[in-house]
C-alpha cells in the first residue's frame, strides 16, 4: 500500500521485518514442540530459543541464490544459531506450515485493529445520532423528496449498519486464526500433529486439517469483510456528498483553517474526504475478486495465490482500517445545519405529506384508487404552479367534501410524521447494550 493510505499502527504489522518475526514465532515454536515430545534434545531448543534471529538485508540477498524466500529465511536463521542446534531449524516442516500460520497471525493482529476502530466509528456515529435525535429532515428516494425523516434517524441507521460489519469481521476474524504445521500435502507424513497443536496454541490459533496449504475460502471470507467495510462506508460517504452540494447544504465535511477546496476557485469546499472514500471502497471490491479467485488451486496447492495475497491481504486490510479512521473524523466533524434541513424539506410545497391526505381520504370512505387520483392531481399541479399542496387542496371539492379543515391540517403535522423515530433509538440502544 502507498504510504499516503498507510497509517503505521496497521502498516506496521505487515513490514518485512513483521513478516519474518511471524515465522520466526512458528520456526522456534515448533523446535519446542519436538523437544517437548523428546525428538530433539532440550538443550538445542534452548539455544535456537536464545540465538535465532534473523536481517532482512540478508535474507533478501540469500533469496537472490534461493530464488525461494523461506528457504532463505531458514538459511539465514540457521547461521544465527550455528550448529549443531541450528541444523533443527524448520525440521519436519514444509513452507507453506511456517507461511500460512504466521500470515494468519498477522491478520488476526490486524483484524483486532480494524475490530477496535470500527467500535470507536460506531459510538462516533451513535453519539451523533443522538444529538440530532429530532432534527427534522427530508426523506429522499430516488433522490426525490419523499417523507419527512431526522437526521439522528439517518444517523442512528448507520451506526446499526457499522455494527453488523462489525459482526462480519469477527467471524472473518474466527475463520482465519487457524494454523497448519502437517506437512507437504497435510497428512502429518514428517510431523507429529501434537507439534502442530503446540505451535497453535502458543500463537491463539486453532490448528486445522488443510492440504499443504489454508484453505483459501477462509481469507475471501475476510476480504469479503473488508469489502463490505468499504461499502459501508461508502454509502455514508456518498450522502454525505449529496448534502453537501450547493443547491442541498444540509451537512458538509469538516474545513480546517487554512485548508484550500480549490487551486482556482477560492470559494469551494469541496467533499474531498467522502470522494476518496467512495474511490478507495472501489479497490476494496477489486480485491475482494481477486481472492475468490484465489481459492480454487491446483490439487493440493499452488502458487498462484502467493504473488496476488502479497499485495491484496495487506492492502486490503490497511485500507479497510484507514476508511474507519478517515470517516470517523468526517462524523466527528461534519457541520449540520438544521435550518437548511427545514428550508428544504418546505421546499417542495407540503407535497411530502402526500400520503397522509391519501389515507385521511380512505379513512374518510374514498377507495384507495379515487383518492390517489385526487391527491396525485392536486400533487401535479403543486409541482407546476410551484403553489403550496395544502392551498390547492382546500380548493378541491373532493377533498373538501371529505375532510375537515382540522383532519386536513393534521395530515400537515409534522410531529405526527415524526412520533415513531424513536423506535429507531430502541433498537440501537438495544444493540449497544449487547
Amino acid at each position: 500500500m502507498i504510504p499516503r493510505y498507510s497509517l503505521p499502527e496497521i502498516a506496521d504489522l505487515f513490514t518485512d521485518e513483521a513478516r519474518f518475526q511471524a515465522w520466526l514465532d512458528v520456526e522456534v515454536l515448533a523446535v519446542e514442540a519436538w523437544a517437548r515430545i523428546g525428538v530433539i534434545p532440550d538443550a538445542d531448543a534452548r539455544t535456537i530459543r536464545e540465538r535465532a534471529s534473523f536481517d532482512v538485508a540478508a535474507v533478501h540477498e540469500r533469496e537472490r541464490v534461493t530464488d525461494h524466500d523461506v528457504a532463505a529465511f531458514v538459511d539465514v536463521v540457521q547461521e544465527s544459531v550455528g550448529p549443531p542446534a541450528g541444523t533443527w531449524v524448520h525440521y519436519g516442516l514444509t513452507s507453506s506450515d511456517v507461511v500460512d500460520t504466521a500470515l494468519s497471525l498477522q491478520l488476526v493482529r490486524a483484524a483486532d485493529q480494524i475490530l477496535a476502530v470500527l467500535a470507536s466509528l460506531e459510538s462516533a456515529i451513535a453519539a451523533r445520532a443522538r444529538e440530532f435525535r429530532d432534527t427534522p429532515m427530508v426523506g429522499r428516494t430516488h433522490g426525490i423528496h419523499a417523507e419527512p425523516t431526522t437526521f439522528g434517524n439517518k444517523l442512528a441507521l448507520w451506526a446499526m449498519q457499522v455494527h453488523r460489519d462489525r459482526e462480519r469481521l469477527a467471524k472473518a476474524r474466527e475463520g482465519i486464526a487457524v494454523g497448519k504445521l502437517s506437512g507437504a500435502v497435510g497428512t502429518y507424513s514428517n510431523i507429529d500433529p501434537r507439534v502442530e497443536q503446540y505451535v497453535c496454541e502458543q500463537l491463539g490459533l486453532q490448528p486445522v486439517p488443510a492440504t499443504q496449504v489454508i484453505a483459501r475460502d477462509r481469507h475471501a471470507e475476510l476480504m469479503y469483510a473488508c469489502a463490505s467495510i468499504g461499502a459501508t462506508v461508502e454509502s455514508f460517504a456518498v450522502e454525505v456528498r449529496h448534502l453537501q452540494r450547493t443547491e442541498v447544504r444540509e451537512a458538509e465535511e469538516p474545513f480546517r483553517a487554512g485548508q484550500k477546496g480549490s487551486s482556482a476557485m477560492p470559494h469551494k469546499r469541496n467533499p474531498i474526504k467522502s470522494e476518496q472514500l467512495s474511490g478507495l471502497a472501489r479497490v476494496l471490491r477489486g480485491n475482494l475478486q481477486a481472492a475468490l479467485e484465489d481459492v480454487a488451486l491446483w490439487h493440493e496447492r499452488d502458487i498462484s495465490h502467493s504473488s496476488v495475497e502479497r499485495i491484496i491481504l495487506p492492502d486490503s486490510l490497511m485500507l479497510a482500517y484507514y476508511v474507519a479512521v478517515r470517516f470517523r473524523t468526517v462524523i466527528e466533524g461534519l457541520r449540520v445545519y438544521p435550518d437548511r434541513m427545514l428550508e428544504n424539506l418546505d421546499s417542495s410545497y407540503g407535497l411530502v405529506f402526500s400520503q397522509p391526505v391519501l389515507l385521511g381520504l380512505v379513512e374518510a370512505g374514498m377507495t384507495r384508487d379515487d383518492a390517489y387520483r385526487v391527491v396525485q392531481r392536486n400533487a401535479m399541479r403543486a409541482w407546476d404552479e410551484r403553489r403550496q399542496f395544502r392551498e390547492l387542496l382546500r380548493e378541491d371539492p373532493d377533498v373538501t367534501n371529505v375532510l375537515s379543515d382540522a383532519r386536513l391540517d393534521a395530515c400537515f403535522d409534522l410531529k405526527r410524521a415524526l412520533a415513531n423515530v424513536g423506535h429507531t433509538f430502541d433498537a440501537l440502544d438495544a444493540l449497544e447494550s449487547t
